[in-house]
């Protein structure tokens, strides 16, 4: 096959190579510059990749892969940026210059500086082209040698020259290396990467990080729970702890139970409202039990994808079975144990296959000795039947809003680590806070001594206890009010409020009347209960919604009936509320003894409410209307009564009030008793609980 030699030729500049059988010689300077990066190579040997037509194929393909790898590989350091490198500062230039022409350019002054490397055979030259319109050049010029006439002829032109030793050069050397590296490097490491992902990882298929490993539990497990939370630190619960007691001596202490022939309930559901200790109540078994405890989340089991959620039932059930004995807890099953074939279009489908796996995991046809089932919900209204029944769920612990001896024993636990003044009574504080679940309550205490240490004492006071009551139940305090109009009317709106529900039998009596603003309320009128209301009468209903509308008859009365404000909005939401619960619910009207409202009406669904309220009458309706209508009549009647008749009284408790801005219960009933008789069952006894030692 015929050879030929090529030369290029531009500018003075010349660039050579020869190509004999279909063979190309590419140097590393001549990609670099093709591929429009800086070149870091220069004082490198030519890089050859050689290819023909006598090579076999995958030598060929190689040769291929080390001119793209190479490419990119130079480019790369260029990228990260490379501030040592010799050639990459000012756009090299990839052309050589021969020695002649070197010298030639040296001897009319062209020559700038010089740049030695390799023992001074090779030298990098900024010259002066007078072809590319006097623009500086940097080329490259293989030197026979470094003689002393050349150095000579460098000091006499003037040029700047120096020489760099073979470190300087290895470093960038390395650097250039590196760089080539990089990026097959990278290659490799993220194929090996996606390989260990699609094999499965650590585990082989179906581990970690791989799609086969959606169908396994994600349950937390802990072969000896360390919660940190035992039975002495649960309060006010006595009735479920004592039932999570006895399943904690079964798994301590089978026999006593099997020698009388007991098994062991398979599941226990708690139910009740939010921040009643459920949880807590949870960790308190993994405590004390010492057995395996898997703990989960109903949400957890449900995924987009169909047949995950049975996939991991099975898991968590085949887990807990190589465990047993053990207890797995699940937390907020409604979120997987809604009742089937409910809601638009039929329900769903693969919550109904994850509740069908656990149907069959907890009571199926192979059983589940040894594991204890332990789930919890505040909507046991819509879990299915099939789950609740005995066999799955043997007991449904009902876990309320504690009592006032309950919230008493929560105050004593949550503030054993907290230092509180001699003065402190948490007797009295558990009667100011009825309706406060366990964590309304620790949350109480732990923003009064936020309080304390915002102002700088050493101990927690009753002031901060009632700054923080008054902040959890009405707000953040506001600005208090200096318009004396306002101010005038808010205070009158409040002692009507007084007023009227200390002077109508069985109301509570009030612990303070204060204008200071918190929330969207202007003023304020604390009632206490005088005992648990768990229980409460029609009479005590009646009375509270008296007092729910003496701040509407004391605006009309003092200020007259055009000057009444927008101020009872609220009041008179929370009575009509009210006296509708005594028709509808509670029986306690001209009606009868009649529940009017179906159990549907108060579903959390809002097309069960709609059909419950388009199942009533028009009649039924016409006359529950009317008796709500005629309670509160009455009740506002015997409000504008209470205002007329004790004017004086309501005026001398404003002029206090407005002066002190809060005032006390006690203080309250001093001046009010000396103008009108307070009823018998609403008068206060003159001692109070004694302080409770913490």
């Amino acid at each position: 096959m015929a050879s030929s030699s090529v030369c290029l030729t531009a500018n003075g500049l010349s660039t050579c190579s020869s190509k004999q059988n279909l063979k190309k010689e590419i140097y590393g300077r001549h990609v670099a510059s093709s591929s429009g990066l800086p070149s870091l190579a220069i004082l490198s040997r030519p890089i050859s990749v050689k290819a023909s037509l006598e090579q076999k194929v995958h030598e060929g393909r190689r040769g291929f892969l080390k001119l793209f790898l190479g490419n990119v590989g130079l480019g790369l350091p260029a990228l990260v940026g490379a501030k040592n490198a010799y050639a990459d500062d000012e756009s090299v230039s990839s052309s050589r210059m021969s020695y002649s022409r070197f010298l030639e350019y040296l001897d009319k002054d062209r020559v700038t500086k010089v740049d030695l490397y390799e023992n001074g055979t090779i030298a990098i030259v900024e010259a002066i082209s007078p072809e590319l319109g006097n623009r500086l050049q940097r080329v490259r010029v293989q030197l026979p040698g470094l003689s002393q006439e050349l150095l000579q002829k460098f000091r006499e032109k003037n040029i700047d020259f120096a020489a760099h030793s073979p470190q300087e050069d290895s470093g960038n050397l390395l650097f250039n290396l590196i760089g080539n590296l990089a990026f097959p490097l990278l290659l490799i490491g993220g194929l090996f990467f996606l390989s260990r992902r699609s094999s499965g990882g650590m585990g082989g298929p179906g581990g970690p990080g791989s799609p086969l490993a959606f169908g396994q539990s994600k349950a937390k497990f802990q072969m000896e729970p360390n919660t940190g939370v035992t039975f002495d630190d649960v309060a006010g619960v006595d009735e479920a702890k004592q039932d999570f007691m006895e399943v904690v001596e079964f798994l301590k202490k089978p026999e006593r139970f099997t020698a009388v022939g007991a098994r062991i309930p398979k599941g226990v559901l708690l139910i009740g409202p939010p921040g009643t200790g459920k949880t807590l109540l949870a960790k308190a078994i993994a405590g004390e039990a010492g057995v395996p405890f898997f703990s989960i989340s109903g949400s957890e089991f449900v995924e987009m994808f169909v047949g995950v959620g049975a996939s991991r039932v099975r898991d968590l059930f085949k887990k807990a079975k190589e465990n047993a004995p053990c207890i797995v807890f699940v937390d907020e099953i409604d979120a997987v144990g809604r009742q089937r074939g409910t809601g638009i279009g039929g329900g769903n489908d693969e919550r109904e296959q994850t509740l069908n796996q656990l149907l069959t995991e907890m009571d199926g046809f192979e059983g589940n000795t040894g594991i204890i089932v332990i789930a919890a919900t505040n909507r046991a209204d819509i879990l299915d039947s099939a789950l609740l029944r005995p066999g799955r769920f043997d007991r449904q612990v009902s876990v309320d809003v504690p009592d006032v001896r309950g919230r008493t024993e929560i105050l004593k636990v949550h503030g054993s680590n907290k230092k509180f003044d001699g003065d402190v009574s948490l007797d009295v504080v558990a009667m100011r806070t009825p309706g406060f679940s366990g964590a309304d309550l620790a949350n109480l205490l732990n923003e009064a001594a936020i309080l304390a240490g915002r102002r700088g004492k050493t101990a927690i006071s009753p002031k901060e206890i009632d700054d923080s009551i008054d902040r959890i139940v009405a707000g953040m305090e506001g600005t208090v009010m200096t318009d004396g109009k306002s101010k005038s009317l808010v205070a009158y709106h409040e002692v009507g409020h007084a007023i009227c529900g200390t002077l109508t039998p069985g109301h509570d009596a009030v612990q303070k009347v204060t204008l200071v603003p918190r929330g969207q309320a202007r003023g304020l009128t604390w009632f206490i209960p005088a005992d648990d209301p768990t229980l409460i009468s029609k009479q005590q209903l009646f009375a509270r919604i008296v007092g729910g509308l003496g701040g509407r008859a004391a605006e009309e009365v003092i200020f007259g009936e055009p000057e009444v404000t927008t101020g009872a909005a609220g009041d008179l939401q929370q009575i009509t509320g009210l006296a509708k619960q005594m028709v509808t619910t509670f029986g306690m009207s001209e009606i009868g003894p009649w529940s009017l409202m179906e159990a549907s009406a108060q579903n959390g669904d809002v097309i069960m409410r709609m059909m419950a309220r388009n199942s009533m009458s028009e009649r039924l309706a016409e006359d529950i209307d009317a008796a709500v209508k005629q309670l509160s009549d009455r009740a506002y009647e015997i409000a504008l009564s209470h205002i007329r008749n004790n004017r004086e009284a309501i005026d001398k408790i404003v002029e206090v009030l407005l002066e002190k801005e809060t005032m006390s219960g006690e203080e309250f009933r001093a001046i009010l008793a000396e103008f009108v008789e307070i009823p018998v069952e609403n008068r206060v006894p003159p001692s109070t609980p004694a302080a409770v030692p913490v």
